[in-house]
């Protein structure tokens, strides 16, 4: 530890998300004395866009700096880093000014581009060098559709950077990407840990347009005048490249190393498996990116409507009023595989294991025996079984997976909690930990920490994570039950495809 370990210098984290920007003040023992959130809109300008203005990332960025310094008492920040959504799109000018506002990642325009990206760049290579398949999104794919949809102002990009990285521009005037949040583009070369100059060449894209990227925890920068002042916080402060939301968040629950790896429902779902060498799937089901450490990758895989389809469910069956407590007990009252009942949790696209926008949610099964708790139970069960394919795909391509630690509200439900580990045959671990919706911004502020030396490595960043021991253990016989009831779970996708194709064209 080093000595500028006192109670009055502190690390700053700045987690840049979908939603809200969280600013955490981090001391050298893991405490958080100070967090600032600020929401932020995403803009729908057509169906199907997602897009956010780079300026209201900053103007929350600013708010939230300040309310997390003032709960902190005004410490000493000695580092800062960053966290941040991961795969979207900024694009400055020659004066690094945004050209338009940015593409994120929920966005769909370049999803029927995705076919044609494959097949120009060969999926092969994108296999074997990117390690992920390009989704919509993804930075690889709005650039594409950028340059199909509207060359002219692709013409006129000098620079494209990741969410984060304007941030860390705007405190320091200074251009790069780091190589968790360049693995996540779809245009990186994630063993080499550079950018993939073939895949770019391929696709026809402007080479000089991306940025250099560096370690996670290189000082990058130090902080300027100006922002300095709008923030609250003195001029020089050495500034790290700082991370992906993902990482960040393994960074600051101890996730180094495999075999032990964690699970998050939230919004969406994940599953993430720290990696001593990189695991690529030929198939591109799963994403292989590249961890904080430089001699470290990860698996990641990701549903995109977890959470969020509860809460769909609740909204649109009419028990908005009711509490997921109440539903939870409506839930409880129903045996095991809802009584034949099986939902389909694709409701925006599926991403882990299927890679398709097109994918449809549905319930399959329905009888008038049915009621309001069955489909309840199976909602929660369906979101269990997605879990359980993105599971199955990574033990498939290798993965040794012993432990998973528990991550997101969804998993503070002990129902839903014991439904996971039941159909996943796991034990997951749940932690000690008051502060779990702050850990990417605790990661970040933990990654400046190693960046300006007061903290030692990740050995000592490791020792700050919380405990995870309280564990919700798989019961055999309800597991060998969900055997069968995953089996025909899966039978419906491949058997509902072609429909879903259909759908999707004539909408």
């Amino acid at each position: 530890m080093a000595s500028n370990d006192t109670p009055s210098s502190a690390l700053l984290g700045i987690d840049l998300g979908t939603s809200s920007v969280k600013v955490v003040v981090a001391t050298f023992d893991g405490s958080v004395t100070g967090i600032g959130i600020q929401e932020y809109p995403i803009l729908t300008p057509e169906p199907g866009y997602a897009e956010q203005d780079p300026e209201s990332w900053w103007n929350a960025t600013v708010l939230a700096t300040r309310e997390a310094l003032q709960k902190a008492n005004k410490p000493e920040i000695l580092g800062i880093g960053f966290s941040g959504q991961m795969h979207g799109t900024v694009l400055l000018d020659a004066q690094q000014k945004p050209l338009r506002s940015a593409i994120i990642w929920p966005d769909q325009r370049s999803a029927n581009l995705i076919p044609e990206i494959e097949q120009t760049v060969g999926r092969k290579l994108l296999a074997e060098t990117c390690g992920t398949a390009p989704a919509a999104g993804f930075l690889v794919s709005s650039l594409f559709w950028l340059k199909k949809a509207t060359p002219k102002l692709l013409d006129q990009v000098a620079s494209v950077l990741l969410p984060k990285d304007y941030i860390r521009l705007k405190l320091t005037g200074e251009i790069f990407t780091d190589d968790t949040d360049g693995a996540g583009s779809g245009l990186f070369d994630v063993q080499q840990r550079k950018w993939a100059d073939p895949v770019i060449q391929r696709l026809g894209l402007p080479r000089e347009i991306f940025p250099t990227s560096r370690l996670s925890t290189e000082i990058v920068g130090k902080l300027l005048t100006e922002p300095a002042a709008e923030l609250g916080l003195k001029a020089g402060i050495p500034i790290a490249a700082g991370c992906a939301d993902q990482p960040a968040q393994a960074v600051a629950y101890g996730l180094i190393d495999p075999p032990r790896g964690s699970i998050t429902v939230g919004t969406g779902g994940q599953i993430f498996l720290p990696l001593s060498k990189p695991l690529l799937d030929p198939q591109m089901r799963i994403h292989t990116f590249c961890h904080v450490p430089k001699s470290r990758w990860y698996l990641l895989g990701a549903m995109l409507s977890a959470g969020m389809a509860v809460r769909w469910f609740r909204d649109v069956i009419g028990l908005g009023h009711a509490t997921y407590r109440e539903m939870d007990r409506l839930a409880a009252e129903v045996p095991p595989g809802s009584e034949g009942l099986l939902f389909l949790p694709y409701l925006v696209g599926e991403r882990s294991p299927l890679m398709d926008p097109q994918a449809k949610g549905a319930f399959v099964g329905l009888t008038l025996r049915h009621t309001t708790g069955h489909l309840v139970r199976a909602v929660l069960e369906g979101v269990a079984f997605a879990l359980r394919h993105i599971l199955d795909t990574m033990v498939e391509v290798g993965a040794d997976i012993r432990a998973l630690d528990a991550s997101g509200t969804g998993l503070d439900s002990l129902l839903w909690r014991q439904i996971i580990s039941d159909v996943l045959n796991k034990n997951i671990y749940q932690g000690t930990d008051a502060h779990s919706g702050e850990r990417a911004g605790m990661g970040a502020a933990f990654v400046a920490g190693i960046g300006t030396g007061d903290l030692g490595d990740f050995d000592e960043v490791r020792a700050l994570a919380p405990e995870f021991s309280s564990a919700t253990r798989p019961r055999p016989r309800i597991a060998e039950q969900y055997e069968t009831f995953y089996a025909r779970y899966k039978e419906l996708y491949p058997c509902l495809r072609p429909a879903f194709r259909r759908i999707s064209q004539s909408s």
